[in-house]
């Protein structure tokens, strides 16, 4: 990350080709990779407002883009899609195919900083670059931008479950804003083989309840059996 709180013109030039947008606006595209930890002239400025709008229109258009997508999906199940194509791990990995780490401004202290909190950065980068394209160009280039990011990341999704526990957990949060509850009912059985009952907790659903080899895996199975009967998941045929 450079210290120099503004694109050179060589940086500018690259960027808006990888973006595929070149902007009327130079100085909207600076503040939108300027952290607030940057040394900023005056009359600059971060991203942070920045970011709170690009939130908005990358929630919009993937919410259409799903909703046109997958016509038959109940809304349960998109309201879990959205919740994982906006995500901060999905907007990081669009900041790392775009090479924006290259790009971002930030002050001496933000540019030690590793693991999850440099990837909210990043996160919080590819938002503030969505806002800033929308108010540039308006929101048929925002979406452009974005179907070219997130529709391969949608359909991708589609090809495998995820962990039924963080699936029921995005959905819980997302429905009825909660988390869901699990609570071991029975151990039994040997030592050497040993059965769990576990149900699971959503307030305003029935519970469900898994029995398995170990408490995790019995877990599993109750937030699957859950997800299936709420319509999130199809039930497959071998009952996975």
């Amino acid at each position: 990350m450079s210290k120099s709180p503004t694109l050179s013109a060589t940086d500018r030039t690259k960027l808006e080709t990888l973006i595929g947008h070149v902007f009327a606006d130079k100085d909207r595209l600076d503040r939108a990779l300027t952290h607030a930890s940057a040394r900023i002239q005056k009359g600059g400025g971060n991203y942070e407002r920045l970011e709170f709008l690009g939130d908005r229109v990358l929630g919009l258009c993937v919410a259409e883009m799903l909703f046109r997508t997958f016509g038959a999906a109940a809304e349960g199940e998109l309201s879990v899609r959205l919740n994982q194509l906006v995500s901060a791990d999905t907007c990081a990995e669009v900041a790392d195919e775009l090479g924006l780490h290259l790009f971002i401004r930030t002050g001496a202290d933000v540019k030690k900083l590793t693991g999850k909190r440099m990837m909210n950065v990043r996160a919080d980068v590819v938002e503030s670059l969505i806002a800033a394209i929308y108010l540039d160009a308006g929101l048929e280039t925002a979406r452009r931008f974005i179907l070219k990011y997130w529709e391969k990341r949608a359909v991708r999704a589609d090809g495998a479950r995820r962990d039924a526990k963080t699936e029921l957990q995005e959905w819980s949060h997302a429905k009825f804003g909660v988390t869901p509850n699990y609570r071991v009912e029975e151990r039994s059985g040997p030592d050497h083989d040993p059965r769990f009952t576990v149900t699971v907790e959503v307030a305003g659903v029935k519970p469900e309840t898994g029995v398995e080899r170990s408490k995790r895996a019995a877990e599993q199975v109750a937030a699957t059996k859950m997800l299936e009967r709420e319509g999130i998941w199809q039930k497959s045929s071998a009952g996975n």
